[in-house]
């Protein structure tokens, strides 16, 4: 039995939507008692329950979960809802084992799901498959809590039987399916709702999120390092409180160290919106929706709560996870367990300049791929390019610069396109961080440097890289070519420096190794590239293939 103890403080009690000084008893994992002091009592700071994040890949932070794990609790996030989805792309089945072996060795109370779209499509190459058997077969075990997001929503409204009997899995064992279906409305948005899919966290318009939730979905707010819909989506909260959540999707780890939900929780404050609706965002509706093991702060519950110093800042002094205190004053006290064991699948073997060269005579028009800021969705415009030395030419002039995708699970022709919005002047960056199935995406002004880049993430067999003249600078990413095993906040450092030197490159973008990871998405519109080759979302069908 562990120790108990006693904390007070000023109780922010989310079910009489009151704050009052208390006394909370812990023992035994759980609070004992709830007593209220009496009124005047000096009492510092605000006791309230702890942050769940209701949507995230741990892959994303380039950390393994017991890493990721140190770093969130300092903001005082004590679950996360966690979809494996990207080793799982990797590594199969054996890569989600990865993640809830390595998740169990912390305590922090991870919730994994069971990825329902592995390969994401089939015009990509990925590192595995997961069928309806295998959904089957994760959704008996109590410690996968749901199906992960449903992303093959043309695969729902169409009826495919595969997609079909993956929901009717979860829906056997009474757990949530989330979603994923940005940009869909009106009768497509209520099929694929009656399908039994619950979540959707890829709304980047209030009426987009407006429409879903007049239609029984619920509504995930989602700020991470590339898609930020915070500003369109909080005012929403005013209103339909009970039906929202709180998420960061993908997270790189400098933004990890820098805050996690306590930060939205006090952009929403500082918007004028009612606290107890914030938390309820926040702390109870993941709870309550996915069924989660984390307690909200009353009688019986898991002594899963934070200590802040006021309730605007939402500045943490105290993190306690189960009666563990495992953060104090902005200091982890969750120690390292370093990683044992690895899994990875890294085949290709490396390119040289000529491998990246798109062949062209003369000078022609072609599709180039928009990126947005702050967004996963891109635009396509067409652009004249010139031919030179019998290949068409990127035009870092007019901020045209070539992207590439490698199969990393195999030598296979090298797909290539054209990007705006990366602004680098020289140079190139790449990534085995490439959503989905994680093949290496790279952009850059000219070949040669393409080629070193992308040469330093196969030499690391994953990673991410930037090549510049004589600069070379590659951060590994051993753990399936996605997540690093050393120290978070090492990681955080480091991955810091890297993303600042291709910001030296020229880009305005405010995350450009994030933005280049998704240029691979190809379930996101409008124009993406696989390694198969350059992919209009709209259609489901490629522009142009790889070794054409």
């Amino acid at each position: 039995m562990k120790q108990a103890f006693t904390v007070q403080g000023n109780l922010v009690d989310l079910q009489r939507k009151s704050i009052y000084p208390a006394s909370i008893q812990v023992a035994d994992e759980r609070i004992v008692a709830i007593t209220p002091l009496p009124e005047g009592t000096p009492v510092r700071h605000y006791i309230l329950p702890g942050f769940t994040d209701s949507h995230v890949h741990i892959e994303s932070s380039m950390l393994i979960p017991s890493e990721f794990a140190r770093l969130a609790v300092v903001h005082g996030t004590v679950a996360t809802v966690s979809d494996p989805h990207e080793i799982a792309n990797v590594c199969g089945l054996a890569g989600i084992e990865y993640m809830i072996a390595d998740g169990n060795t912390v305590p922090f109370k991870f919730n994994f799901g069971a990825p329902s779209c592995v390969p994401a499509t089939t015009f990509e190459t990925a590192g595995a498959t997961i069928d309806a058997a295998d959904i089957e077969a994760l959704m008996r075990r109590e410690e996968i809590r749901y199906l992960s997001e449903m992303m093959n929503f043309p695969g729902v409204l169409n009826g495919d039987e595969e997609v079909l009997r993956k929901i009717a899995a979860a829906h056997r064992y009474s757990k949530p399916v989330d979603g994923h279906a940005p940009g869909l409305r009106g009768e497509a948005a209520r099929a694929y709702i009656a399908a039994g899919i619950s979540t959707d966290h890829e709304c980047f318009t209030a009426d987009e999120a407006l429409d879903k939730l007049a239609n029984g979905m619920k509504i995930l707010i989602r700020e991470g390092s590339a898609a930020k819909n915070f500003e369109a989506l909080a005012d929403l909260l005013h209103d339909h409180s009970d039906r929202m959540m709180f998420c960061s999707d993908d997270k790189h780890p400098d933004s990890l160290v820098a805050g996690h939900i306590n930060g939205l929780c006090a952009r929403a404050v500082a918007k004028g919106i009612d606290l107890f609706k914030v938390l309820q965002a926040a702390c109870v509706n993941p709870v309550l929706h996915y069924g989660l093991k984390v307690g909200l702060l009353r009688p019986n519950d898991f002594a899963d709560f934070i200590i802040v110093k006021d309730l605007e800042a939402f500045e943490v002094v105290q993190t306690f996870i189960n009666g563990t205190l495992v953060a104090e004053n902005g200091e982890t006290r969750i120690p390292r367990t370093p990683s044992k064991t690895a899994v990875n699948q890294f085949s290709c073997t490396k390119k040289t300049p000529a491998d990246f060269a798109i062949a062209a005579t003369e000078g022609r028009q072609v599709a180039v791929i928009e990126a947005l800021d702050g967004q996963l969705i891109t635009n396509r415009v067409d652009e004249w390019l010139d031919a030179r030395d019998g290949a068409l030419q990127a035009d870092a002039e007019k901020d045209i610069l070539k992207l590439v995708v490698v199969n990393r699970y195999s030598n296979a022709p090298v797909a290539t396109a054209f990007i705006r919005n990366f602004g680098f002047r020289s140079g190139a960056i790449a990534s085995s961080v490439a959503h989905d199935s994680h093949n290496i995406v790279a952009v850059g002004v000219d070949d040669e440097s393409l080629c070193r880049a992308v040469n330093l993430v196969i030499e690391c067999k994953g990673g991410v890289s930037l090549a510049d003249g004589e600069q070379e600078i590659v951060l590994p990413l051993p753990v399936a070519g996605l997540m690093s095993s050393e120290d978070g906040y090492e990681v955080a450092v480091r991955y810091a420096a890297i993303d600042a030197a291709a910001k030296a490159l020229g880009t305005r973008l405010s995350a450009p190794f994030m933005t280049l990871s998704f240029m691979a998405l190809l379930v996101i519109p409008h124009l993406k590239l696989s390694d198969l080759g350059l992919f209009d979302g709209d259609s489901f069908s490629f522009v142009t293939k790889a070794g054409s």
